[in-house]
């Protein structure tokens, strides 16, 4: 389905809003309604019963949003947080370099993708398509613009050449979309952090910022847990918590916000094995992916051109989107920059004293950051789909439906009575709702013919629609729709919490 009608969507079944919209809405920030909350949540809670529960020797924290200003000085945001801006004087819209750069390349890669399938239509099974690509005449040309436009762009930003981005945005011709004029301004450094007054605290003395990252509470609190929990390297911690960046051009829905969640844990290990381990979590940070479902071709590895400066080591997991393959998950190895940093400018030892080799250290840490709005929209992306409904005609010969894996769905069943408007229908349908509600969430549903009501859970990604019907006064007998195959099961009350609870579980994925 195109991203379009996936905001669409997100809209009109409550999965998410723009934020203040009564008041003409807020740029780049949203609000997660009724199921979205509940979509997010369960996301949270695999991420965390993978992470935290299945691990022995990972544990968590929930880490204040304000922390100390030294604590940005010495992570390096103050000084190096920052994307490169640029402006076009005639539209006066503000970009990212770096992004134009970027966007010049998709569109060169979308007129090979588009070479590439007139081919394969024309060969049809004999067709190669790794030595079209090598081979072709056309496709050799344009991939070499797009490797020298970002082998150049890579160049540039790792020494920090400004003039040189402005220079190649010049050289390739790249236009402002909005007025396709080339009047561009020079490229400066853009801070991307959040800043606010400690109290009644003015100037230097009482600046705070948001905080542009989870990680850096997670650091700070290295000893207090590992001393408290009596932890031994390795080990890990992990957070879940909103982060904040002012970015330059939020875009592309939820998928870059200026007030975002973030899922990170940082493993802490022996200087040395760090490589070793970088390789282990990369492995499980990919399963943990495709244990929800998701087709191998939908993700892959993508490592880093650019080095951060705290890392020797970084892989991105990335999905494809409507919009192309992006960043889904981070996986770096920071070496015992942040440890080592925070000891320097607090003055504080940040060591772990190894019984094994009777030395102290500052350990090494491997990173996993995954941004839970990204996974949420990769799942919605994934699951929201229009399908030919079998033997049906008319309006009904098609339905929109969600097939989110059931242990996420926001809601897991619902109960329907076959009609409204006779009571004892009503009645039963309303206490097997209520026998369900202690194991799972559970929508009553009564409004409208029951054709449409199935539809409507579909849309919501509800997995099992019970239907009360005459039978049930009967015989104590219920029917379990299941949402991917519509195919309907007849089976007592009394069982069907097992049957439902057997089908969400998320132990099911988790092993």
């Amino acid at each position: 389905m195109d991203f379009k009608n996936i905001i669409s969507h997100c809209k009109e079944y409550g999965f998410i809003y723009q934020s203040s919209e009564i008041y003409d809405t807020l740029a780049a920030v949203y609000d997660y309604g009724p199921y979205g909350v509940e979509l997010k949540n369960n996301i949270k809670q695999y991420w965390w019963k993978a992470m935290v529960n299945m691990n022995d020797n990972i544990v968590g924290i929930d880490a204040a949003i304000f922390m100390h200003p030294k604590t940005w000085k010495a992570s390096g945001h103050v000084d190096a947080f920052n994307d490169p801006l640029i402006d076009n004087k005639d539209s006066k819209k503000r970009y990212r370099a770096d992004q134009l750069i970027e966007g010049y390349a998709e569109k060169i890669e979308a007129k090979i993708k588009k070479d590439v399938e007139k081919a394969r239509k024309r060969f049809g099974d004999a067709f190669d398509e790794e030595q079209f690509r090598t081979t072709n005449g056309r496709i050799l040309e344009r991939q070499s613009k797009i490797d020298h436009a970002i082998n150049t762009m890579n160049a540039h930003l790792k020494v920090s050449d400004m003039e040189g981005l402005k220079s190649l945005i010049e050289e390739l011709e790249i236009a402002c979309p909005e007025s396709g004029s080339r009047n561009w301004t020079d490229v400066r450094q853009f801070n991307l952090m959040f800043s606010t007054q400690l109290g009644n605290i003015t100037g230097e003395e009482g600046k705070l910022y948001l905080r542009p990252e989870t990680a850096q509470g997670i650091f700070v609190n290295f000893l207090n847990v590992q001393k408290t929990t009596r932890q031994k390297l390795p080990f890990g911690i992990a957070q879940i918590g909103k982060a904040f960046r002012n970015e330059i051009v939020a875009r592309q829905f939820i998928f870059r916000m200026r007030e975002f969640e973030q899922m990170e844990m940082q493993f802490f290990i022996q200087p040395g094995t760090e490589l070793e381990w970088y390789e282990i979590w990369k492995a499980k940070r990919m399963q943990w992916h495709r244990s929800l479902s998701v087709p191998e071709e939908k993700l892959r590895f993508h490592d880093h051109d650019n080095l951060a400066h705290y890392a020797n080591a970084a892989v991105d997991i990335e999905y494809e989107f409507p919009f192309g393959f992006r960043e889904l998950e981070g996986i770096h190895s920071r070496t015992d920059f942040d440890l080592a940093s925070h000891q320097e400018f607090s003055g504080k030892k940040l060591q772990y004293y190894d019984p094994e080799t009777s030395e102290s250290y500052v350990p090494y840490v491997v990173e996993t950051s995954i941004g839970c709005d990204r996974m949420f929209l990769a799942q919605i992306s994934l699951g929201l789909q229009e399908e030919v409904v079998p033997d049906a005609e008319g309006k009904d010969s098609t339905r929109v439906v969600m097939k989110l894996h059931p242990s996420i769905a926001p809601v897991k069943c619902a109960v329907l009575p076959l009609l409204k408007n006779r009571e004892e229908l009503v009645n039963a349908a309303q206490d097997v709702a209520n026998t369900l509600q202690p194991y799972m969430n559970v929508q009553y549903d009564e409004k409208d013919a029951i054709g449409r009501r199935y539809r409507r859970q579909d849309a919501i990604g509800t997995p099992y629609c019970i239907t009360v019907d005459f039978d049930t006064l009967e015989d104590n007998t219920v029917t379990i729709r299941d949402r991917d195959s519509m195919e309907q099961q007849r089976v007592q009350i009394e069982e069907v919490a097992s049957i439902v609870n057997k089908k969400i579980d998320m132990s099911s994925i988790l092993s």
